[in-house]
């Protein structure tokens, strides 16, 4: 199974993502973890200076460059599935979506140009309101953490997508523990038991 967490920066999804890679691994699947975007490599490093205000991409651009680097993921995030082993994403094309329809892009474009990215399975939204989230990191935050009238979109679009089919959205602004409890209820009984190859 292939499982996305998504939500606005400091919604948690790090932490419920690795929360629920440990719980799974408790009942003997095979778990890899994925993160996006991946600042390490080439593509990443573009968008970490755009993220840094170094570089002043158009958000069309800006949201090529996303996808490419999920794409630069794409062989090894199918060899673990054809392995019928459980992957844990944090952020995914939904995030592509959300970002670039709050910035004013066709939503239906920013989907298409991700079609040929493997679905996820189960797409868990971590759901926060924008004053929540900045209150957890007063500092440091990109420019797109500062814009909270952009995020306050964000959240719409992730809202909307969040009423199709595979979704699981969870009231983030609870303690860290009963968001991953909440996570784990929803999450776990769709998995079963660990076929053979699935095991670790």
């Amino acid at each position: 199974m292939f499982i996305v967490f998504e939500g606005l920066d400091q919604s948690g999804k790090e932490t419920q993502a690795r929360h629920l890679r440990a719980r799974i691994a408790q009942d003997g699947w095979k778990v890899h973890a994925l993160s996006f975007p991946d600042y390490d490599t080439p593509i990443g490093r573009e968008i970490r200076a755009a993220l840094d205000g170094a570089r002043d991409f158009t958000p069309d651009v800006l949201q090529l460059l996303y996808v490419a680097n999920r794409l630069e993921h794409r062989a090894r995030l199918e060899l673990w599935r054809s392995a019928a082993n459980v992957v844990v994403c944090d952020r995914y094309r939904a995030s592509s979506v959300a970002y670039g329809e709050a910035q004013g892009l066709d939503p239906a474009w920013l989907e298409d140009i991700q079609r040929h990215l493997p679905e996820p399975d189960v797409t868990v939204l971590l759901d926060i309101a924008p004053e929540a989230a900045a209150k957890r990191k007063p500092v440091g935050r990109d420019r797109f953490e500062r814009d909270l009238p952009m995020l306050a979109r964000v959240r719409a679009s992730y809202r909307r997508q969040a009423a199709g089919p595979g979704w699981i959205v969870i009231d983030a602004e609870q303690s860290p523990d009963d968001v991953a409890a909440a996570v784990a209820s929803a999450v776990v009984p769709r998995l079963g038991p660990p076929s053979a190859r699935g095991r670790s």
